[in-house]
């Protein structure tokens, strides 16, 4: 019985197959697991707020933060209205 040839692997793809096994599982929604902290989604809290935006001063998408859509609609408009009244920037300062 003949033996199968093997297939050589390129280094591109062993690199994607090594950053799709890296991470630890699907993130979870820190709102839906604690239901304290909706309570903390206000546009007047401001630490709190900071935590989902970049350096940059752009909001972190749910697939990074991890949000459900729900409470990521919530928290852009919150991080919106801050914006509004001054609390946030709208750009990082250079």
């Amino acid at each position: 019985m003949a033996r199968k040839p093997r297939l050589k692997i390129s280094t591109r793809m062993l690199r994607r197959k090594v950053r799709r096994s890296g991470s630890s599982g699907p993130k979870q929604c820190r709102f839906t697991s604690n239901p304290e902290l909706i309570e903390q989604i206000d546009y007047k809290n401001t630490p709190f707020l900071k935590y989902f935006l970049t350096e940059r001063g752009k909001i972190l998408p749910a697939r990074i933060s991890g949000n459900s859509a729900r409470y990521q609609r919530l928290l852009t408009v919150e991080i919106k209205k801050a914006r509004i009244m001054g609390l946030l920037p709208f750009a990082a300062n250079h």
